[in-house]
């Protein structure tokens, strides 16, 4: 599934592909903006580790991710 992290004064957002589930992301977004000096830690599917501190979270979606697409087709 597809996390996309906004990061406050960064004009780019975080996207992460993760093999975690909607719900645990959400509780492990909830952990770390309770705390005043939490920070998001998530994983993505080759094992790499963002860590994000919560003060700096602007907003978090979450979703499927898309298949990549190859060719000229409509679909």
């Amino acid at each position: 599934m597809e996390v996309k992290i906004g990061v406050v004064d960064s004009s780019r957002e975080l996207t992460i592909i993760s093999r975690q589930s909607p719900d645990e992301v959400e509780s492990l977004v909830a952990d770390a903006l309770a705390k005043t000096d939490g920070r998001l830690s998530l994983s993505d599917e080759k094992g790499r580790r963002y860590i994000v501190p919560s003060a700096k979270i602007s907003y978090v979606e979450i979703g499927p991710s898309e298949p990549t697409r190859v060719g000229f087709g409509v679909s």
